[in-house]
């Protein structure tokens, strides 16, 4: 962080969209003065009329996962299996050597959405493809593996009927999977953060499936890292977590101020792309209601568990179902907390979010993304899906997230899904639940709204004024700098 008496100034600052220009004093790794003049200082930077703003958060990751979707390859334009099949092939290296697994020798792809494929993966299409090699192919949203037969005889699973795996079966066979070296994957997710920087963000919130907080500590104490970042727990560490002592929002030892103690994070259902999220409607072509990952009770058990030894619960919940069962469970318990994503919601619930210490961690980008999957299997349903603006309106805390690499690592391509609810050339997706700029950069900021005196000095400068600017360009939005506690973790031309 900066040194406690260096004195920096931030000339012409123009504080906040359609604010006036300012100089900003910062001493400390804190803003000291906000003032028409310029005070003294010992260093000066002209922000030339950039826009300074509260540093943004992303409040929902998956920090190692992101680090190597970043280097796997991209499916995201396939419209069906055998494209996904094809794009791999073309794009793999035929010299063998590994994509994003160190030596393990897999060949992994990234960001295949099969809710609208007209064909069915499975592990044949893969091993026609390319025999014998070790193939996996992850979902967008992570639900889901597509595993040729080599990597699921890697995985334990060689006798597996079509090598698709959902949900827990999905879950488990990642985590068997041969990981890169730790101090490369340790710099992958260095870098990821310093690009993070780039576009504003001065924290996370990492809900990797992982000791979240010995390996953030080993990895401040090791690298350079450009933003904070809350630790979650998963739920299969919660009692080991008790045992250490661990509580939420706590300051993790030794680690400079950047790492906290984050929830515990559990499961009530799935997602919308592979049905799995739990709803009160079947979905088309079946009575399939999606899936209870989580039973009322249990999850009762595991919110009072946590919250009796001071770790809050974040509930996943996407389906109506799941996300009325989650907020039972908070009313039950009576503890703080978050439920994430709440994409589709009852009407009767809405009000329910407004209760003291909950959050409502949401993923705007979710929305044009998910829109035709969403129209097609929460068909009539849709006003109350990715409803951002009833849940500002009944008085919910709500926080954005991207769930990278569900979607981008990204506050702005965020901030400009849920100002424009579009994103390409076609009309917004249910525009009644847009919500204003002002609430978006709140959302996205830990709910700071403005650069005021005492504040930490966690801030970011952008080129334009956001206030003039539509979803486009918002999502284009060029920074000019980012400060972290006064450090400058990223600068461009100022």
């Amino acid at each position: 962080m900066s040194s406690s008496s260096s004195r920096l100034l931030l000339r012409n600052a123009r504080l906040g969209p359609g604010g006036p220009l300012r100089h900003v004093l910062i001493v400390g790794g804190r803003v000291a003065e906000v003032a028409a003049e310029p005070p003294p200082c010992d260093e000066s930077v002209d922000a030339g009329g950039g826009t300074l703003l509260p540093g943004l958060w992303d409040a929902h990751v998956h920090s190692v996962q992101w680090a190597q979707a970043r280097r796997r390859i991209d499916l995201t334009s396939a419209r069906s299996a055998r494209e996904a099949v094809d794009l791999v092939v073309s794009r793999a290296d035929t010299s063998g050597t590994p994509v994003a697994f160190g030596g393990s020798g897999f060949t992994v792809g990234y960001g295949f959405r099969d809710g609208l494929w007209p064909d069915t993966p499975h592990k044949s299409m893969l091993q026609a493809a390319a025999p014998d090699r070790p193939i996996v192919l992850v979902s967008n949203d992570l639900h889901t593996a597509w595993f040729s037969p080599a990597a699921l005889a890697v995985v334990g699973r060689g006798e597996h009927p079509t090598g698709v795996l959902r949900e827990r079966d999905c879950y488990d066979a990642m985590a068997e999977m041969p990981p890169p070296p730790q101090d490369e994957l340790d710099r992958w997710v260095a870098e990821a953060t310093t690009a993070a920087a780039a576009r504003g963000v001065v924290g996370v919130l990492d809900f990797e499936f992982a000791d979240n907080v010995t390996d953030w500590t080993r990895r401040v104490g090791s690298r350079r890292i450009d933003v904070r970042v809350g630790c979650s727990i998963p739920v299969n560490r919660l009692e080991e977590a008790i045992g250490r002592g661990l509580r939420t929002g706590d300051p993790v030892a030794g680690a400079e101020g950047l790492l906290e103690v984050g929830p515990v994070k559990t499961f009530v259902d799935g997602s919308l792309n592979t049905r799995t999220a739990y709803c009160e409607d079947p979905y088309p072509g079946g009575e399939a209601r999606g899936l209870l990952e989580t039973a009322p009770e249990e999850l009762y058990g595991v919110m009072a568990l946590a919250a009796g030894h001071g770790i809050d619960p974040a509930v996943h919940a996407i389906g109506d179902l799941a996300v009325g069962i989650a907020l039972d469970a908070f009313e039950r318990v009576g503890c703080p907390g978050r439920i994430e994503h709440a994409q589709l919601v009852r009407p009767e619930d809405f009000g329910r979010f407004a209760r003291p210490g909950l959050v409502a961690g949401v993923q705007p980008a979710h929305a044009p993304d998910d829109r035709d999957v969403a129209d097609l299997h929460w068909r009539g349903r849709t006003g109350r899906a990715f409803a951002y603006a009833d849940l500002l309106a009944a008085g919910a805390v709500v926080e954005l997230g991207s769930d990278a690499p569900v979607a981008p690592l990204d506050p702005w391509d965020g901030i400009a899904s849920a100002v424009a609810r579009t994103d390409d050339e076609r009309p917004p997706w249910h525009p009644e639940q847009a919500i204003p700029l002002p609430a978006a950069l709140a959302a996205a900021a830990r709910g700071r709204t403005e650069v005021r005196p005492g504040d930490p000095a966690d801030l970011v400068i952008t080129e334009y004024d956001p206030a003039g600017l539509d979803g486009d360009g918002l999502r284009r939005m060029p920074i000019l700098g980012t400060l972290l506690g006064g450090r400058w973790t990223h600068r461009r031309s100022i």
